[in-house]
């Protein structure tokens, strides 16, 4: 059975991930590129009971996220902002606020995929930066090759994406495997030479 993709990473998985620091995981979602999200028990904020999952800002804990990595590992923090709303609300009671662990302190999978599609990292990733990709791009390229050398041309991009999407299950022991996106633009280069190619024929 394929588990679902992953809901959500710790920042330390996303900065192993991304082979960076949580110091650049800060500044990514303080420019907004993606939101930092922890879980709380009810507090009050003014009027309101928040709890749950909310979102917290990188700048209101920065110490956590020292690049030396000497920040502490706990922090409180005073304000949260619920999924959809625009404004941050300052928690009331606890007055001083609500102790948050980084260890705690997690990235939505979606929204992680996002940012790695937009930043072509895996590209970057397998380009030498000493960290590996967390899919076999590589064995996908050798399959897709075999696929056409066997069965030749198939009829659509999307066909082949689809073959290739089976492939990424196939060999997955996790579940996790890469989406429609992202193996599409690997393929497209491939799949504009192979019509060139066919073109010409």
């Amino acid at each position: 059975m394929k588990l679902p993709r992953r809901e959500f990473f710790t920042v330390h998985e996303v900065a192993a991930r991304w082979g960076c620091t949580i110091a650049d995981i800060a500044g990514w979602s303080a420019t907004g590129s993606f939101e930092i999200l922890t879980g709380i028990p009810p507090v009050k904020c003014a009027d309101r009971i928040v709890a749950g999952e909310v979102i917290v800002s990188a700048f209101d804990i920065l110490p956590m996220f020292r690049r030396c990595g000497t920040g502490p590992q706990f922090s409180r923090l005073c304000r949260v902002r619920t999924r959809g709303e625009s404004e941050w609300l300052l928690i009331t009671d606890p007055g001083d606020g609500m102790e948050v662990s980084v260890a705690d302190l997690l990235i939505a999978g979606k929204q992680v995929q996002q940012f790695e599609d937009r930043n072509l990292l895996f590209s970057r990733i397998s380009g030498g930066t000493g960290s590996v990709s967390p899919y076999d791009w590589e064995g996908m390229l050798q399959a897709l090759a075999l696929r056409i050398h066997d069965k030749g041309v198939p009829a659509s991009q999307g066909e082949l994406v689809a073959e290739m999407q089976e492939w990424f299950v196939a060999q997955s022991e996790g579940g996790e495997v890469p989406d429609e996106r992202s193996i599409r633009r690997r393929i497209t280069p491939v799949w504009r030479g192979l019509s060139r190619t066919h073109a010409r024929a």
